[in-house]
């Protein structure tokens, strides 16, 4: 075989390749603005899942009462230095996920990113005492959502 026949053949397959890509994203748009997040195990010990819209493919997102600035004054009063940290003099943020449900509550919390164990500890309590958050919505109903969000430590 020669090295252009080569060359072309891989060309047309990269192509090939490209264009199945392409039909399956616009054949099935819905299946990108959604993801699973895992909801534990059964009793057959088979994982199971929920599928929730991502952030960004919802017509309205979720939203922390008040806002934006709303949400970043809660994490402000209600995170704790962790003393060991603070004392070591570690810094860093934590990234977290979480799901905005259709009611509004808030489950389904991972550290996507961590840093030190106490300070993931930390970020994963704040989240979890913030209040319900007015729910994302798609088209005319409520959807879960999952949201990133990332609590920052500094001295």
């Amino acid at each position: 075989m020669s090295l252009t026949f080569i060359h072309h053949s891989l060309r047309l397959s990269l192509l090939l390749a490209a264009a199945t890509l392409t039909l399956a994203a616009t054949s099935f748009p819905s299946q990108a603005q959604t993801c699973r997040v895992s909801v534990g195990s059964g009793a057959d010990g088979c994982h199971n899942y929920k599928e929730v819209f991502e952030y960004d493919y919802v017509d309205q997102k979720p939203q922390f009462p008040g806002g934006r600035e709303a949400l970043m004054e809660f994490i402000n009063k209600t995170r704790h230095y962790p003393k060991e940290a603070y004392e070591q003099g570690i810094e860093g943020r934590v990234t977290c996920s979480f799901v905005v449900n259709a009611d509004g509550n808030i489950s389904h919390l991972r550290v996507i990113k961590g840093s030190h164990s106490s300070l993931n500890i930390e970020a994963m309590r704040i989240l979890a005492e913030m209040p319900n958050w007015t729910p994302g919505r798609h088209g005319d109903k409520c959807v879960p959502v999952r949201v990133v969000h990332c609590i920052p430590f500094r001295k």
